[in-house]
């Protein structure tokens, strides 16, 4: 078996107005190493559920080998999608039950992207609450309404 690296991966995202011009940012640290990156990015016009989605997306994409990657997110969103609600859309054909009936899942590009980049790697869900003081979700917040504040 070979050595999988392992990464914490903080991110989020931020809009201002919803739909408005929008920022996503994430904080990656190798755990053995100490090294960290950070990145963000800008949309406009975008919502604050694509940002946050985006945010992982970024992050994930950057991992060039398999590693076992532990997501740090304030996205409830995010965090349900990922454990609980993609099982059941991509088993319904990337549809969500609406009373009775079947409808096409918002942002299905994003999750389509995500549920790809999460499938190479060995994944956990953690949830941290939102403007709390934890230090890495707070610069991502920073980043993330930095990235939109500058390109207004």
């Amino acid at each position: 078996m070979s050595f999988q690296p392992e990464i914490h991966l903080f991110t989020d995202g931020a809009c201002s107005g919803n739909p408005g011009p929008g920022g996503w940012a994430f904080v990656m640290r190798h755990l053995a190493s100490g090294k960290e990156m950070e990145s963000s990015g800008f949309e406009d016009p975008t919502t604050n559920n694509q940002m946050e989605l985006q945010a992982v997306i970024e992050g994930l994409a950057v991992l060039k080998r398999r590693c076992k990657v532990e997501i740090f997110t304030d996205s409830v969103y995010v965090g349900k999608g990922i454990t609980e609600w993609m099982v059941k859309w991509k088993q319904n054909n990337w549809q969500r039950r609406e009373g009775k009936s079947l409808k096409p899942v918002k942002n299905v590009e994003r999750w389509q992207r995500l549920d790809e980049l999460i499938s190479r790697h060995e994944f956990k869900y953690t949830r941290v609450a939102g403007h709390s003081g934890h230090p890495e979700n707070d610069r991502c917040d920073e980043l993330a309404v930095q990235a939109y504040q500058e390109r207004r």
